[in-house]
């Protein structure tokens, strides 16, 4: 209650500003936000806290929706992402961005160094950088703000990526400090840090959705993905050492990185050896040999190292050759690889029913830790690699986060060792497993009697984001199950504190406190809960689409496959996903139980009072400051007549709504584009 009230008290401060007060408070927000988040994200010292850093950011958000024309293109609210870009738009590189040659041994520098020094003149001094293996970024700033980012591509030409990589954290949207160009390129790489990909594919896999294969390719995908929402909520992250400009910034490329680092950039440093200037071979040697050991320590990948020219004199005195720098070369880390033997094989049963193989090795060292398990993916890629129990394997981790077996030594193989074969049966609960058309891995269709699968589904249940059950952990749905008082998630519901206190770790307080947890979680909408239930690809999103469309559990349940894919998004594996989930009698029994208990199966009827369809196929975009409705009411009036509401104009908007201070870029976008601007009062003749 307190909050609200506080944030009724902000709204109405904003209300009263002037134009010009707005206007000098958004700057003064944009700037202290940046500087929190340069804090936080590059240099690791936070000086308030979330709950601080939030508010503040919400009353930027207010003051952007009432005063529109202050809202900067990098505004700190833009970290946040949302932009829909339906096609990247090609540009060419004002300076090519060049691959560089490899090199795999000592040798090979050796020979690089004697061709640049017969051509450079003078002492050489080297830079050695790590190699990140993520996506090659280059960003230009103008007048301290960025401006535009672009990938790689071929060389010559990339892809414009700007509003997702606006998103990423440690990329400043504006400069600090005074000394920096007034137009300038810098060039890093954007990648994906380990913990951050384990949690992705551990999300993935809770879902029943394959998992990414590697960082490299996730943040290249990420980068890609149209929706600049979810960009922001995969954890990328980004080094920067590479500023390019017309006019010289800096007489060598170390001074270069440096300048970027006081300007805000999260750059290689130096203190903790990601950068180090050699004189000689034998230095750089003992730059790549402390990395080839010590990258296993590191939160994401390196595949080498990149040794550089350091005095840019000498690097324009080189030149290039037609694919790269003769000025710097990468020298290349073995993958890292060992053999073992494959003792057995083992399998794993996820929440959706799903089987994973395993290979329980010798143990062996592997990139710094001992690896005794490795994944073998599905049956598919057992049979590829022709396996056997008793073969000598190459265990890979490379990009990977989990050890894989990559190969099988045929040299050392026995003879007589038999065909491998796959499991029919659930490893848990002797139920024949099923695989459908399409899929990689088979399933173990018991979903009420398997143990992994009731567990992981409750767990599903009772998680944050699903039915957020307080004084509920992992933990204690193990220990509940174990002493056999939940078999299903409607067990929860009919727990008691006579049954729940003689259990080990059960006092009063925490009994009280899950059981207060329960009986609160029969106030969670009804979106929620359809998540909650764990149905086979029906996630976050999908879930509140569903439940926004067919408004109950009743009317869902009664759709066929055909209804569900006329819903927007719904494609025909969701569809015939949720049809097989109602179906079964089992399910049917359970959503009876939840219902008895009082779970939301519905969105409440007074929520749809007023609802038309009178903007049925229209999409609007609004822009201005209103004078009897505030933005988000406008909004919510759209969508309660069937509309749509958009965050940019387009060939696709029917309507923009425009009120005072209507942003001039969005007028003339419309005006070329022939969309019908309205004001507030022809929108309410239109709902009226």
């Amino acid at each position: 209650m307190a909050r609200t009230k506080a944030h009724r008290i902000v709204e109405k401060a904003i209300w009263e500003m002037t134009a010009t007060e707005a206007k000098v408070r958004i700057e003064s927000l944009s700037r202290e936000l940046e500087a929190h988040n340069h804090r936080y994200y590059v240099l690791s010292q936070p000086s308030i806290s979330d709950y601080e850093f939030d508010q503040l950011l919400k009353e930027l958000e207010s003051l952007e929706q009432q005063f529109p024309d202050f809202a900067d293109v990098n505004s700190p609210t833009k970290r946040v992402g949302g932009d829909i870009t339906k096609k990247f738009n090609e540009v060419v590189h004002d300076f090519p961005m060049m691959s560089l040659s490899n090199t795999y041994s000592k040798d090979e520098i050796v020979e690089w160094e004697n061709r640049i020094r017969k051509i450079a003149d003078g002492e050489i001094t080297y830079v050695c950088e790590l190699k990140y293996d993520g996506v090659a970024i280059g960003i230009k700033y103008v007048n301290g703000a960025m401006l535009q980012a672009v990938t790689r591509g071929d060389g010559t030409k990339g892809e414009d990526i700007t509003n997702n990589v606006r998103t990423i954290r440690t990329i400043p949207m504006k400069l600090s400090g005074e000394d920096y160009p007034a137009d300038f390129e810098i060039r890093g790489e954007i990648f994906y840090p380990l913990e951050s990909f384990q949690k992705l594919n551990a999300q993935r896999e809770e879902a029943g959705e394959a998992l990414f294969a590697n960082p490299r390719n996730t943040a290249s995908g990420t980068l890609k993905m149209q929706d600049s929402a979810v960009v922001a909520q995969r954890g990328l992250d980004c080094y920067l050492y590479g500023v390019y400009s017309k006019s010289p910034l800096a007489s060598s490329h170390f001074e270069s990185v440096q300048n970027a680092g006081k300007w805000g950039f999260k750059i290689p440093l130096q203190e903790k050896k990601m950068i180090e200037t050699c004189e000689n071979i034998d230095q750089i040697m003992a730059f790549i040999n402390h990395w080839d050991e010590a990258r296993h320590r590191l939160d994401f990948e390196i595949d080498g190292i990149v040794i550089k020219v350091n005095d840019y004199r000498q690097q324009e005195e080189l030149g290039f050759t037609a694919k790269s720098p003769r000025w710097a070369i990468a020298y290349k880390f073995k993958a890292a690889e060992v053999t073992t033997v494959l003792e057995s094989v083992s399998y794993q049963v996820g929440r959706t029913g799903a089987i994973t193989p395993v290979a329980n090795l010798k143990p062996v060292l592997l990139a710094g830790t001992t690896v005794k398990r490795a994944s073998l993916h599905n049956a598919d890629q057992i049979e590829k690699l022709d396996l056997r129990i008793g073969d000598h394997v190459y265990v890979e981790k490379g990009g990977e986060i989990i050890p894989k077996v990559t190969a099988v030594d045929l040299a050392k193989r026995n003879p007589d060792a038999p065909v491998f074969e796959y499991i029919t049966h659930c490893p848990e609960c002797e139920t024949p497993l099923a695989r459908n058309d399409g899929d990689a891995k088979h399933y173990c269709p018991n979903d009420a009697g398997c143990p992994p699968q009731i567990k992981g589904k409750m767990e599903h249940f009772i998680s944050r984001k699903a039915m957020d059950i307080e004084g509920l952990g992992s933990e204690t749905i193990e220990q509940l199950h174990e002493a056999g008082m939940i078999h299903s998630i409607a067990d929860l519901y009919d727990l008691t504190a006579d049954q729940l206190l003689p259990l080990e770790r059960m006092a009063e307080k925490s009994v009280e406190n899950m059981l207060d947890g329960i009986e609160a979680s029969k106030q969670v909408p009804f979106e929620r809960v359809l998540f909650a239930l764990g149905i086979r690809y029906v996630g976050e999103t999908v879930a509140k689409k569903l439940a926004r469309h067919f408004k109950s559990l009743e009317q869902l349940m009664a759709a066929d496959a055909e209804t569900l894919v006329a819903v927007d998004e719904i494609g025909e594996r969701i569809a015939q996903s949720v049809v097989d989930f109602f179906a079964q009698p089992d399910h049917q029994t359970l959503i009876e139980r939840l219902r008895q208990a009082g779970l939301q199966f519905e969105i409440p009827e007074e929520q749809f009072a007023g609802n038309t369809e009178k903007l049925k196929g229209l999409s609007f975009v609004i822009s201005g400051v209103f004078e009897r409705h505030s933005r988000d009411e406008l909004k919510a009036l759209i969508e309660k007549h069937g509309g749509k509401n958009a965050g940019s104009v387009s060939s696709k908007t029917s309507y923009v709504l425009a009120g005072e201070g209507m942003g001039p870029s969005k007028r003339e976008k419309a005006e070329k584009l022939g969309v019908s601007i309205i004001s507030e009062g022809d929108f309410e003749a239109l709902i009226a």
